[in-house]
């Protein structure tokens, strides 16, 4: 809950941004700046050269998101800003997680393995290092079962996404700054 009792939520926010030194500690810079802590950031190029895409899941109410969006907006190198509502994205996470197995208990992990749909990496006399991908949820599922066993090292990249449908994320936000501008009146920014 924030101050004025109202509950913040997951907002993922995809940002299609020039591929230049300095973009994501500008862009992290402004939720910082404003006291929001970023729970995933992933990062990679894309299709087109020279330009990369930011996943941002971060935990804040709308209004302000609404301002971070503006802000995000006046920068010279965001060139498209996408909120992805829950159930209108495919959204996936890579884990890496090494957990202790040895004697029987190796059988069992191998089991929660076949059941979970994901890949043993690496394995020691004494350790299974496992490749989990899909959404959170699975993830953290598999993550709670395996806790059992002994965690002995974990790595998660954050979540990635893309918009259902057809369009991509220049069309989409076409379409989504004529809807705004209707309401609100203001277009944003960008180049």
């Amino acid at each position: 809950m924030n101050g004025n009792g109202q509950r913040r939520t997951l907002h993922t926010i995809s940002v299609l941004v020039e591929d230049k030194p300095g973009v994501l500690t500008r862009v992290a810079g402004l939720f910082a700046a404003r006291g929001f802590n970023i729970d995933s950031l992933a990062v990679g190029p894309t299709s087109d050269d020279g330009l990369s895409r930011m996943t941002i899941v971060v935990q804040v109410d709308t209004k302000p998101l609404e301002q971070i969006t503006k802000q995000l907006n006046k920068l010279v190198n965001v060139i498209k800003i996408l909120e992805l509502a829950p159930g209108d994205a495919v959204e996936r996470e890579l884990m890496l997680v090494k957990v202790r197995a040895d004697g029987e208990t190796r059988a069992r992990i191998l089991e929660i393995c076949d059941v979970f749909r994901v890949r043993v990496l690496d394995v020691t006399h004494k350790t299974l290092t496992i490749e989990g991908t899909g959404t959170p949820e699975k993830l953290e599922a598999l993550l709670e079962l395996l806790r059992d066993f002994g965690i002995v090292e974990l790595s998660r990249t954050g979540r990635v996404a893309l918009a259902r449908g057809d369009r991509g994320i220049r069309e989409r936000a076409a379409r989504a700054r004529a809807a705004v501008a209707g309401e609100h009146g203001w277009t944003g920014g960008g180049v």
